[in-house]
Order: structure tokens, then sequence, then C-alpha cells
């Protein structure tokens, strides 16, 4: 049967149909990869744009979240989830974060959720992402998701752990309102955390259970180092990035290849200005 927010996966092979037997909780199947990728071109593409009139608030999160966004489109294993022991599509490829209503230790933080459309690019993830965080700071009020978050935790200890047994058991049954869904960071195509904006490298983070997320990954900072090229050294861009995938969905073969593709689209960053659903695949072929 089919979810509210995903399409049953039928005709499974073997070795699928029994891994959700054999590993049944997200926690059980994590893969962690951790790569550098040179992301040299992108900079001097970044560079260029901003300097363009109505791009000035371009950021490198901007870029990743698109390339990220196009990857899912090229790598559709990537958006898949299993919940309830059943592989499923999901029906949209969704993005999340979380942000900060100010930069300080103690500052409420907020999820946040973008849907990334067929003929979304690199200036319309911005806008979207740009009018999120915009709306974050700006606002006082919080989104059905946090408000949910924030009043479950408030109370006593016996009562927080009966009512996340009941959401587990409505969200394995697809019993939970897409209000809340749509606006959680686990129940996204991929939770996306920029350490690089705190000067930070990128790290290894769980997945959760709770939820469908199947794919986390970790932004570190862009660094200059030395990298051989055809035998000489040559001072790059380089950017960390840290991964952890439910291995139910695709495998480490499968997720390493999704890498390259990535690595590719920063490479060429000029693809990041076509829509999200152009095929990558073919053209690094050539």
């Amino acid at each position: 049967m089919n979810r509210k927010d995903g399409i049953k996966v039928k005709n499974l092979d073997g070795m699928h149909g029994l891994i959700n037997f054999v590993m049944p909780r997200r926690a059980d199947s994590e893969v962690y990869i951790n790569t550098k990728l040179d992301v040299t071109n992108l900079v001097e593409y970044m560079n260029k744009k901003k300097k363009q009139k109505g791009n000035e608030d371009l950021t490198y999160f901007h870029a990743f979240a698109i390339g990220i966004g196009k990857l899912l489109y090229n790598r559709p294993l990537l958006n898949r989830f299993v919940i309830n022991k059943t592989h499923y599509d999901r029906k949209d490829i969704t993005l999340s974060f979380v942000a900060k209503k100010e930069f300080n230790d103690h500052a409420e933080e907020t999820f946040n959720v973008v849907k990334v459309e067929e003929k979304d690019n690199i200036f319309t993830m911005s806008n979207k992402i740009s009018g999120k965080v915009h709306k974050v700071r700006g606002e006082k009020k919080t989104n059905a998701a946090d408000n949910f978050m924030n009043n479950i935790g408030k109370l006593p200890k016996f009562i927080r752990w009966l009512i996340i047994k009941i959401v587990k058991f409505a969200d394995n049954h697809d019993l939970i309102p897409q209000s809340l869904t749509s606006n959680s960071i686990y129940h996204s195509s991929v939770l996306l955390s920029n350490l690089g904006s705190i000067k930070c490298g990128a790290i290894y983070h769980h997945l959760t259970d709770l939820g469908t997320n199947s794919l986390l990954i970790t932004i570190g900072e862009i660094k200059d180092e030395p990298v051989v090229i055809d035998g000489k050294v040559e001072i790059r861009k380089m950017c960390e990035f840290g991964a952890t995938l439910d291995e139910r969905i695709g495998d480490g073969f499968y997720f390493v290849k999704s890498l390259k593709l990535l690595e590719y689209m920063f490479n060429n960053p000029e693809v990041l200005e076509e829509d999200a659903n152009v095929r990558i695949i073919e053209k690094q072929a050539k």
C-alpha cells in the first residue's frame, strides 16, 4: 500500500526483501562516508555570479543544496526510504536544515524544509532558502513541527515516552497529519548541516528511527589545500563532506558513484543553472 509521502517499491530483489528483517532499524543500517571534493571551479563561479546584480545573497550552501537536489533527480535510489519494513520511493525531493533565529548559544532553533521542484535551479533555490531563513529570523511564531516538538519536550518523562511510542506507531502506519511531516526534518529526502558557516569541518552524524529520512549530509569549511595533479602540486579549494546513508536503500558502491556525480557538477557549476531534473549522467559520460 502506498503512503501520503511515498510509493511502495515492488519487485525488490531477494537481498533487499530480507534486509529489512535482518536490520529492521535505520540506526542499524547506517553507512558513513567522508570525502573531500574539489570546489575550485565552483568558488570561481560563485565569485563571478555574486558580483552580478540580484545575486548578492547567493551562498555556497545554496549551490550545494541545488547540487544535491539535482543529484537525487539523477540518482533516484537516494530518494527512497524504509519504514515498517517496507521500501518506498519518495513522491517529492525535499531538503531540510535547522536554522537559528540568532547566532548565540541559547537562540531558538527551527526546522526548515524546502521542496526541489523539477524546474528549480541555483537562483530559485537561493530564493527559497533565503526566504525561509529571513522568515525564521523575522517572525516570532514557529511552524507546526516546531510547536509539536516544543510542547511535547516539556512534558513529564513517562508521558513523553508514551507519546513518542504512539507517534512512531502512527508514522509506521501513515497516520501522522501531513501538516506535521511536511515541516519535519525527519521526513525529508536529505537533512543538510552547513558546518562550514561556523568554520567547522564535516562530521559523521547519525540517522534516526523516527520518520523517513535516509540521507544526512554535513558540509565543512572550504579550505586551500595542496593537491597533486599530473605530478605537480597545486593549491585547490577543497570542501569536506560527511554523509550518512541507510544502506537498505542503496549500497556504498551506489553512493560513491553519486558523490562522483556531485563532484562533476561542482567542477562544471554552470549545470547548476539548468533545471533540477536535467539528466547530468549523460553529460558526465561524454
